[in-house]
């Protein structure tokens, strides 16, 4: 196994950690169900008395095997590893660092705090090509017979699981897991684009050759140069491009005013970056 196998399995395990930590401590102690096999697994606790990891861990293995079973192999490792070191840390913490109440006073505070920490860790995971499991695997399965859109089934089950909350716990602790539900999508895909997203940067300047020689020296980024004519001018320009991250951004944008400040810069998120340099497919 070489080194960048082992780096993407400890990630995945540390994102495991973060999600079920958030679950554990600020979700369980609330009867917090903001849908997915986690929130399922909180509202069966209050049914039978079984560890939540446990109960997580059998709802998963039950929805791989129908994943296997009507899907076929489209599960790989890192998934069933990151299912089991869910499951696995929090038994640790239900055996050693058990919760016996909630960690603040404020429903909506320890909503937050939850989503917040879940979500960090299921960027992590799912940066890694992996995911934790859970409901989208019915969500696949719904698509493949029926046709349904993946988000349309994540969200039919997830709905499923809100509802079951609401008999459960009530009105108001449902609506406020009802409400993380929508907030962890908001959340989880926040982190995401913080992972991915680029900023590039068009800049025409007449000292493009010092411009082109700071970005290639002390940012290590290649750049991209195009022939252009002034529309009013009619004069000959050269133009910079370059894909850079918003710190490399922010260092450069504070030299360029140093190196020529008549320049002309334009600025665009760009969601995803594939090749030398970035992410590779």
């Amino acid at each position: 196994m070489n080194k960048q196998i082992l780096k993407e399995y400890f990630f995945i395990a540390i994102g495991s950690f973060l999600v079920a930590f958030g679950i554990y401590y600020f979700m369980v102690p609330e009867n917090l169900a903001t849908g997915g096999v986690s929130g399922l697994s909180i509202v069966l606790n209050n049914y039978i008395s079984i560890p939540i990891s446990f109960i997580n861990f059998f709802l998963n293995f039950i929805l791989f095997i129908l994943g296997f079973i009507f899907l076929g192999k489209e599960f790989g490792g890192k998934t069933i590893f990151s299912v089991i070191f869910l499951s696995l840390f929090m038994y640790l913490m239900e055996t050693f660092f058990p919760v016996s109440a909630p960690i603040t006073d404020e429903i909506l505070l320890n909503l937050m705090c939850g989503i917040v920490i879940m979500a960090i860790g299921l960027s992590i995971v799912f940066n890694q090509n992996a995911s934790t499991g859970g409901t989208d695997i019915i969500a696949k399965i719904l698509n493949k017979y029926f046709n349904m859109d993946i988000g349309k089934g994540l969200m039919a089950a997830d709905v499923i699981v809100v509802a079951l909350a609401f008999f459960t716990y009530g009105i108001q602790t449902g609506i406020v897991g009802a409400f993380g539900w929508f907030l962890n999508g908001v959340v989880v895909n926040y982190f995401l684009d913080g992972f991915s997203v680029k900023n590039e940067v068009v800049i025409i300047s007449k000292k493009h050759n010092e411009i082109k020689k700071y970005i290639f020296e002390r940012l290590d980024r290649g750049v991209t140069l195009y022939k252009a004519e002034g529309g009013y001018t009619n004069e000959e320009k050269d133009i910079i491009v370059t894909i850079l991250d918003r710190r490399e951004y922010y260092i450069l944008k504070k030299q360029l005013k140093t190196i020529d400040p008549n320049v002309f810069v334009t600025v665009r998120t760009v969601q995803e970056v594939y090749g030398f340099g970035f992410s590779k497919f």
